[in-house]
């Protein structure tokens, strides 16, 4: 009796382990395939010939559509720069560079990856349609109160998430350090 006591105890032991395991490489994975440059994480092998197998499992999970290597990066924040949750009922500004690519985008979306910018403003800020500082930084605002320069109006209620995709970036572009990628301050909640 003792031995099938035992037996069932491995056994919850194990799979609690390994679905845990599982569930925390395919959300976080930050050790099994996920680059994080501050709050700033991206899975790097997505659109490579052969991704790793979390890669693959997180793309399958998500139900995406990568870009291929050659055609981007997609950048996601679900924090700002000191930890705290992104929400709707703060304002948040997006300051300083971003790596070398010909062109990007800032979208907000929610959980489900549906986009919260509100009806009669753009799905997404792009690149080529910024005011930008002397020395080429960006600095962007995204809230739901309308802010001066450059304005991501979001809608709703709770949290959300900041991408930011690449496009037609060099392979090698860099992207170590949290200077290399623009910083999420929160300036205010209601």
């Amino acid at each position: 009796m003792r031995y099938v006591l035992y037996l069932v105890m491995m056994c919850v032991v194990a799979l609690g382990v390994g679905f845990g395991l599982s569930w925390v490489a395919l959300n976080e994975g930050r050790l099994f395939g996920a680059t994080q440059v501050g709050p700033w994480v991206a899975w790097t092998d997505v659109g490579s010939n052969s991704p790793n197998p979390y890669t693959r499992a997180h793309i399958a999970r998500a139900a995406a559509l990568p870009l291929g290597q050659s055609e981007g990066l997609q950048f996601t924040a679900t924090t700002d720069s000191a930890g705290e949750p992104l929400t709707r009922a703060c304002t948040y500004r997006i300051s300083g560079r971003t790596p070398v690519a010909s062109f990007w985008t800032l979208a907000a979306v929610d959980a489900d990856g549906i986009n919260v910018a509100a009806l009669d403003a753009d799905a997404a800020l792009r690149s080529n349609r910024l005011a930008r500082s002397g020395d080429g930084a960006i600095a962007v605002t995204v809230g739901t109160t309308l802010m001066p320069l450059n304005w991501l109006e979001i809608t709703g209620e709770g949290p959300f998430q900041l991408v930011l995709t690449l496009y037609d970036m060099p392979a090698f572009a860099g992207f170590s350090s949290p200077a290399d990628m623009p910083e999420i301050t929160t300036e205010r909640c209601r």
